[in-house]
């Protein structure tokens, strides 16, 4: 026996010992003990660590999409300042390029397959609604197109006057998502909300 289960196990028959008399275990008897021991010494030996317990503040969606980018903005406006701009578009971009070409090829990975009808399974609504206002505008074999009406990511990073930081590290990863999963699978779009225009329009054609 180890030395971890060791100790724990006479931890535990010190705690026994200390909250129970001899004669009340006996009296008691050994399947009704063990179970009130299972519920007691449980309750003392399982507590959670601090650092586990649950966070009980509640937040909208939008709250945290404002939490998860407002820090990654204040650093690409730092090292803004440091590289300038146009170095730091380019930077960007190259991140979420890697960055997609990895997830997308997991993406294909844990899929039945690669095909152009299970990618854009992903988009249909009520995909993503959490965080997009979106519908399908075209849907056929070889062509299928969204039209995005509402970004929670474009309404953060516009407001805080970040809209091109945010097209570079998020709406550019679009096109090496959809290639890295099958590469007869192109996006085709020339506006998005990021940019100042009125939707997305997300058009994913299957080449080839």
């Amino acid at each position: 026996m180890s030395k971890t289960k060791l100790d724990y196990g006479l931890t535990r028959r010190r705690f026994i010992s200390r909250i129970m008399p001899a004669c009340s275990i006996a009296c008691l008897g050994t399947g009704r003990i063990h179970a009130w021991i299972s519920s007691e010494a449980n309750a003392l030996f399982q507590d959670k660590h601090k650092f586990d317990k649950e966070y009980d503040r509640k937040f909208t969606y939008k709250n945290l999409r404002f939490r998860k980018w407002l820090e990654f903005i204040a650093l690409a406006k730092a090292l803004e300042k440091e590289m300038g701009k146009e170095k730091l578009i380019q930077f960007l971009k190259r991140a979420t390029t890697a960055k997609w070409i990895s997830k997308g090829q997991e993406h294909a990975s844990r899929s039945p397959d690669n095909s152009f009808k299970t990618y854009v399974n992903t988009f249909r609504p009520p995909n993503f609604e959490d965080e997009l206002t979106h519908e399908v505008v075209v849907d056929t074999d070889t062509v299928f197109e969204l039209k995005v009406k509402e970004c929670l990511s474009s309404l953060v990073f516009r407001k805080e006057d970040a809209a091109d930081i945010g097209y570079a590290y998020i709406c550019f990863g679009d096109y090496a998502w959809a290639e890295s999963f099958n590469p007869k699978i192109k996006l085709v779009r020339d506006k998005t909300l990021m940019q100042g225009h009125d939707y997305c329009n997300h058009r994913y054609i299957l080449t080839g």
